[in-house]
């Protein structure tokens, strides 16, 4: 594989190119980049909280945020 690698004027390393051919290849071997690429044509650099809304259920959360409260309060008591 070819990499092309393109700086600012600062030397700095600022974007990476490879060939078609390449990118055919990683997209065949990993399906999730490809079906990523094909939802959206801009890949979200920071992902938010309110983009994993309802990714869980609410009992879940309600179990998970409990779990965290406990362990927070057991972390304050052993200080």
């Amino acid at each position: 594989m070819t990499l092309q690698y393109l700086k600012d004027n600062h030397n700095n390393t600022t974007a990476v190119v490879i060939s078609i051919s390449d990118w055919e290849k990683i997209t065949f071997i990993h399906q999730d980049i490809k079906l990523m690429m094909d939802k959206q044509a801009d890949v979200p650099k920071r992902l938010r909280p309110s983009d994993f809304r309802g990714c869980i259920s609410s009992q879940t959360a309600d179990m998970l945020n409990t779990h965290l409260e406990q362990s927070r309060t057991e972390w304050n008591n052993n200080f």
